[in-house]
Formats: structure tokens, sequence, C-alpha cells
């Protein structure tokens, strides 16, 4: 079963994708599937998508990447191409135990791209290159 949860996550998404762009909400039957495959990440992820916390930043060389502005006011630097996210929550549900196949974060992302809802960030490949090294950004 494991094995299939993977897909049916990725297929529930698509149907995210569609369903909104048809009617720019999401129907009841849709957030209990998404509440059902993602447990207690799905609402805390979808009050992160509402609260517009997540940012595509991009750079001039085609790097991508996603910040997610946590409840708790930090901020986290989320890889959908490896699927990974820095936070404590990841660790322990998804990398450690398998309870969970995403943190709160890493779903936020993927629910504002199905959704088309997150911000745009566009950066130099310098500012990019700090970001992937966890330096902060100059204020120039």
């Amino acid at each position: 079963m494991s094995s299939i949860l993977p897909c049916v996550a990725e297929q529930l998404l698509k149907d995210i994708q569609k369903s909104y762009k048809e009617g720019s909400e999401l129907p009841d039957d849709l957030l209990i599937a998404l509440q059902y495959v993602f447990g207690s990440s799905a609402i805390q992820a979808l009050d992160l998508v509402d609260r517009r916390s997540v940012t595509c930043v991009s750079s001039p060389s085609g790097r991508r990447l996603f910040r997610v502005l946590g409840g708790s006011g930090k901020l986290y630097t989320c890889f959908t191409s490896c699927h990974y996210c820095p936070c404590p929550a990841f660790s322990m549900a998804v990398l450690k135990r398998s309870s969970g196949l995403l943190c709160k974060h890493i779903l936020a992302v993927y629910l504002c791209q199905a959704m088309g809802l997150s911000q745009q960030e566009q950066v130099s490949d310098q500012d990019m290159s700090r970001i992937l090294a966890g330096q902060a950004l100059s204020e120039s």
C-alpha cells in the first residue's frame, strides 16, 4: 500500500489543480481526500496557503526553490526537486518515523503550485547561491 500512496497523492494534487482552475475553490470531497492522504498536515498547509506564506524564488540560471514562512515566523527553504524541508516535523515524521508523506511546508508548496498561489521572487545568481548556502541576503 505504501508504494501506491505517492501515486494517490500525486493524483490528488492534479485533481486539486483541475478543480481550482475551474472554480477557484476546493470542493469538500477534495478537502476530505487531502485530510485523509496527508493527515493533520493538510489543514496546517491550507492555512499557510491562505496566508500566502509560500514564495517561489528563482534566478536567471534557472535555479528554483521555495521559501515558506511557518506559523512560528521561521522561514524554511524547501526543495520540491528532492522533496525536502529542513523543519523538525519533516525530519521526525517523514525521514525518521515514516509516519507521513510530507510536512505542512512542503504540502503548502505543492498546493500553491497546484492552485497558482505562490508569491514570486527573482534573485540574482549570487543571491541564490547565498540562499542555498544558508546565508542571509544583504539589504541592498
